[in-house]
């Protein structure tokens, strides 16, 4: 009888077993391995995180940390460039194996995609002319009844309709695109990451643009995979971590960040 029952209790064990899924990589990560190839998707006008040199070709902090965790996968890095709207539906069609454009990790982005990071803070300024900005502070943001510039599906655009219920958004898919407003007057200000909106007061020194001295949020950027797959995600942020360690993202924030040596690439 005993010889029986551990005989009925092993066959129900090796049907638990059976009935249990084994681990597996995502798809994501069993694509980037077998193509030795990983697609990384960027808008290419976020500079200095990521924008387009005298020869059309991309470069900036993002571009530097892509093709650094390209080579920790042995994967040639292949860039798909689009409008920053873009971004996060190409990766949830999987149109993209991850994202690295200088995309903050937020509530709402996490709901279809995963965040490894972050690899650097930023935060959101204003970039206007002398006397709009003095107009914009004088009230205070939320009080602003102007007109303010900020890309399309961009935290930016949020903040603008959190931080000021009182303007008109004008979204837009790029930042020459707000800038040219900005310069016509179309657009009292335009709303961006604080490094975009200092590097446009250093290129357009004889345009009249200022920028805040601080800026008005802190916002952790990151790496965007696609959610579900869970493995993918612990690879890229072992590698950030990595790059932390050894001191890379310390050396691409000088570079980028604390020099502007790098401005005269630009067209």
């Amino acid at each position: 009888m005993l010889h029986r029952i551990k005989h009925i209790f092993a066959a129900l064990i090796a049907l638990i077993l059976v009935s249990i899924p084994l681990a597996q990589a995502g798809d994501t990560l069993d694509r980037v391995v077998k193509n030795k190839t990983v697609i990384i998707g960027i808008s290419g006008d976020q500079p200095p995180m990521n924008m387009l040199n005298r020869q059309d070709e991309l470069m900036g902090f993002d571009v530097d940390l892509a093709r650094a965790m390209a080579r920790a996968m042995h994967a040639r890095v292949e860039f798909a460039q689009m409008p920053f709207g873009s971004l996060s539906k190409a990766l949830a069609e999987g149109k993209v194996d991850m994202v690295i454009s200088g995309m903050a990790i937020t509530a709402d982005r996490s709901r279809t995609a995963s965040f490894a990071g972050p690899y650097m803070m930023g935060g959101k300024s204003i970039l206007a002319t002398r006397a709009a900005l003095d107009g914009i502070a004088a009230g205070g943001i939320a009080a602003a009844e102007v007109k303010l510039a900020a890309l399309k599906n961009s935290t930016s655009a949020t903040f603008v309709r959190e931080a000021a219920p009182k303007a008109t958004l004008v979204e837009v898919e790029n930042y020459d695109e707000a800038i040219k407003m900005v310069k016509s007057g179309a657009v009292a200000a335009m709303v961006a990451d604080a490094p975009v909106c200092t590097l446009q007061v250093l290129r357009n020194p004889d345009a009249g643009l200022l920028t805040l001295d601080k800026p008005l949020t802190i916002e952790p950027y990151g790496i965007a995979v696609p959610s579900g797959d869970p493995e993918f995600l612990n690879l890229v942020q072992n590698f950030l971590r990595t790059y932390e360690g050894t001191g890379l993202l310390s050396k691409l924030r000088q570079k980028w960040l604390e020099s502007s040596s790098w401005i005269a690439a630009m067209p």
